[in-house]
């Protein structure tokens, strides 16, 4: 028998990861917790587009705790109130299951990592959180990266999403904040600005934390675009006058100046001056030497394929995890970091 898995949601990212499972000669799918009523009762292979697994999809949360497994891989959709998947994942540390979130902990403030931490210990599993944004590229390439540098002034992380694909209404419109109102967007307490500030705080933390680097503060610099005219995207209508890109931005802030600083920029129109032609993500040292390095997906052209560039590289640093997470002590898993800069 190989390793034993349980797949927690089938969203789009939990949907690939659920396919590379029952793929993978050394993985078992022994569980499958989903959400909606429509997936209850379902074989794991048919929501999978799979043969039959032999594992029925259930809402039955308990029923998926009583299982004996190795690892779960949890990947619901991320929501507005950032801690809302905490008990579940405490429960199911509690069970003794390790997990692997897609769903942020990617580097939990120091409250929040307590009580993974006690839940870890008491059920003697790990927590990780991955993903590529946040987790990979600034926590791994950029970190990476730094170490060339003999002197480092300040880093700069870029990411552009054309975000017209998506297909969830209730993602793009609720959790991405597309299509609202700009009178109604608070952009310094509002509900969307807490949550990413909540999400990408821990990749700003983790790379201080890297380097050596003490931030004075974390300064938030959002900015929205309106939409000039209506445009159809897989999710619905982006009426004009109503908010078509948003641009989340935060700068570490170390002695006065801006040390880090994190730019996510989701857009409706891509076309737009403003954002055509730019790269998927772009990390700039302003240093000796100054470096850029340019990172961009390539979507798969497999007839029949409907996955994405960006479902893929989400869902393969979970299931390339797996192994270094069972071997981990209990606790919460950080990825090393080599040769970074320090102060």
């Amino acid at each position: 028998m190989g390793t034993r898995v349980i797949q927690w949601a089938t969203g789009a990212i939990g949907k690939t990861t659920l396919r590379a499972v029952l793929d993978a000669p050394d993985l078992d799918l022994v569980g499958l917790y989903v959400y909606g009523e429509r997936k209850a009762g379902r074989d794991a292979g048919d929501i999978a587009r799979r043969p039959p697994a032999g594992v029925t999809a259930t809402r039955d949360a308990e029923a998926i705790l009583a299982l004996d497994a190795d690892v779960v891989i949890h990947a619901p959709r991320l929501r507005t109130d950032y801690g809302e998947h905490d008990e579940d994942i405490c429960r199911l540390l509690r069970s003794g299951k390790n997990v692997i979130t897609t769903a942020g902990h990617h580097y939990p403030a120091p409250e929040r990592a307590a009580r993974f931490e006690r839940a870890a210990r008491d059920g003697g599993s790990t927590l990780f959180g991955v993903g590529v944004s946040p987790g990979v590229i600034g926590e791994r390439l950029a970190l990476a990266l730094t170490g060339v540098a003999v002197r480092l002034d300040r880093v700069e992380i870029d990411e552009v999403l054309d975000a017209r694909g998506m297909p969830d209404p209730d993602f793009v419109f609720n959790v991405m904040g597309m299509g609202a109102d700009p009178d109604t967007v608070d952009l310094e307490r509002g509900t969307l600005p807490v949550l990413y500030g909540e999400l990408y705080a821990e990749t700003l933390r983790f790379m201080g934390d890297a380097m050596g680097v003490r931030y004075d503060r974390i300064e938030p610099d959002h900015h929205l675009e309106l939409a000039t005219e209506d445009i159809a995207v897989a999710a619905g209508t982006i009426r004009k006058g109503t908010v078509a890109a948003t641009e989340w931005r935060w700068h570490g802030v170390v002695a006065g100046e801006r040390f880090v600083t994190l730019s996510i920029i989701w857009t409706m129109d891509p076309q737009r001056p403003r954002y055509a032609g730019r790269d998927h993500w772009t990390i700039r040292l302003h240093g000796r030497p100054g470096v850029v390095m340019t990172v961009n997906l390539v979507e798969p052209d497999d007839p029949g394929v409907r996955t994405t560039a960006a479902q893929y590289v989400t869902a393969g640093p979970v299931i390339r995890a797996i192994p270094l997470v069972l071997a981990a002590p209990p606790g919460i898993m950080r990825p090393s970091v080599f040769g970074a800069w320090s102060a």
